[in-house]
Parts: structure tokens; sequence; C-alpha cells
């Protein structure tokens, strides 16, 4: 048999062995559960998300001293939050972040502000939104009236060319499988494509024990996925990485998912300088995924750290 033979009959047996594990063909090459992914490149440092670090930071830096502050911690994307006093500088951290070549990845619900700025200097960062749990009997109801309120942002990001992000909260519109069936509901009744899932685990501490399955749920439409450490009972809510009981198995889940797109990590703690408070979830993420074996995405972030 010929060498080319032989490798078309490998490239079947392994997409026939991902149609019969479930993944249909779009699927068969994705990391399946029990393997670990040779290189984590989403967990390398570079491609990291730094989230709420504007009106979280304890100094109130300023677009200039923000972008500085990313650079300086070998970071290159921000999840941009905001309050009304920070609309007037909307375009002046736009152009701080392309001073500094970091991404512009995603902005905090809405601001009709955004829209010239977003047209002028092309940028197209994700939009992440919380929304309320709509009126309804069953899930499909409360998921067709969720998508119904939606539509109008979606329909705007959609001329936009931006990714609508629904962002877990707690409560009814913080559940998988209820953003999940928005995602759905949109797409398979409306059309619209590119809304997804921001999941953040701060906000996720009532599905620790069975993170898997809702991971599973989530997977298929997740944006972007933010990490916390993790205590039992939210105690405390906000904790670096690799300070709490439960994120290292959280980190390996996701590891084992294949799921390959952005991860985040955030400061969320007033009382502290956001640098400082980024770099202890820099510091005890590489410790976490020096223990899951994850060696290539770890020395991503330097040594001594």
């Amino acid at each position: 048999m010929s060498m080319g033979c032989r490798w078309n009959l490998r490239l079947v047996a392994v997409l026939l062995a991902g149609v019969l594990s479930g993944g249909g063909w779009m699927n068969a090459g994705r990391v399946w559960a029990g393997e670990q992914p040779a290189d984590a490149a989403n967990f390398h440092r570079d491609r990291l998300v730094a989230w709420c670090i504007v009106p979280f930071d304890a100094k109130q830096r300023g677009p200039a001293e923000r972008a500085d502050m990313v650079r300086r911690l070998g970071m290159a994307r921000v999840a941009y939050d905001w309050r009304d006093n920070h609309v007037p500088t909307f375009e002046d951290e736009i152009l701080q972040y392309q001073r500094q070549k970091i991404e512009y990845f995603a902005f905090w619900s809405w601001h009709d502000a955004m829209e010239p700025l977003i047209r002028k200097h092309g940028i197209h960062p994700q939009i992440w939104l919380m929304f309320p749990e709509p009126a309804g009997e069953t899930q499909q109801q409360k998921a067709e009236a969720a998508a119904q309120a939606l539509l109008p942002l979606a329909e705007k990001t959609g001329r936009l060319g931006l990714k609508l992000g629904l962002y877990n909260h707690g409560g009814w519109s913080g559940e998988p499988a209820n953003m999940a069936a928005v995602c759905r509901v949109l797409k398979e009744q409306h059309g619209v494509k590119h809304v997804g899932i921001v999941y953040n685990l701060h906000h996720a501490h009532d599905h620790i024990a069975d993170f898997e399955q809702q991971l599973a749920i989530l997977q298929p439409w997740l944006l972007c996925l933010n990490l916390n450490g993790m205590n039992d009972n939210a105690q405390p809510k906000i904790l670096p990485i690799g300070d709490g009981k439960h994120e290292r198995r959280l980190i390996e889940l996701i590891l084992k998912s294949g799921y390959a797109g952005p991860i985040g990590i955030i400061d969320h703690r007033e009382q502290l300088d956001a640098e400082e408070s980024l770099q202890q979830n820099l510091t005890g993420l590489q410790r976490v995924l020096r223990e899951l074996g994850q060696e290539t995405a770890a020395a991503s972030f330097g040594t001594g750290k």
C-alpha cells in the first residue's frame, strides 16, 4: 500500500472516530476529555485578556497610565469596563492601546458614543452585556422573550461587525443552559450568528461541582472565559488564581475540554492597585499551569513570577 493510501485511511479513521464520539465531522479534530493539548496557546500571557481594570483600580489610572501598566505586565488584550465619568476619554483609551499595540478586545455594555469611534478607528471589540430575566412560564418562552429584547443591539453589533457576548451575573440570565437557549433562539429564529457567551468564574460558584457539565453546554457559544480563584460559597468572591481550593481542577477541565478561545483574568478589587491584582493572578496562573504540566504556556509568563 502506498504512503498516500495509508495517510488517507488514517484520516478517515480519525474523522470516523469524531463522528462515533458524538462530535460529528466538524468536531473531529477537537481535543477530547482525558487528553491534554500539547500547547495551551490561549493561556499564554500575551493572549490573556485583562478585565475589570478601569473603575476597580485603586490608583484610578487614566488611559495612558493604564496602557503602560498592561504592557508592563506583558499582556496585550484589554476588555474595557467603564463608568459615566470615563465617557469623555473613550477615544483616548483607544489611541493609548494602539500606541502600546494592545488589542481593544471588548467593551462593557453599550454607549452610543462608541459607534463613531468604532468606525473611525477600525476596532472590533466584543460587546459584553448582562440581560435581565425575561417574562415567561417556560425556558423556551423566556429565551424567546430575551432574544426579542436583544434584537436591536444584536442588529447594531452585526452592522458594525462586532460579536455580542451575553455576560453571566447570577440569576436565570446567568445559567449556562438559559444563556445557550437565548443564543440558539437568536441564531435559529432570527438568523443572528454573532452572539455568544462570556462566562465568569467569579459569578459561577454555584457550578463548581458540576462545572464539567456546564462547560459542555457553554462551549459551542463561548466568546471568552474569565478565571478567578474559587472557594466554596464564594468565600471570598474575588480571589487571586491559585489561592482557592477549586480553580486548579476547573482549569484542568478547561484544558481537557479543548476550549481554545480567549481567557481573561480580573482585577475587580477596588482596594488594590490593578497592577498588583493582575500580577497576583498571573503569578498564580503560572503556578497552576506548571502543576498541570503546561510548561510552554507557563514559560510565556517569564521567570521569577
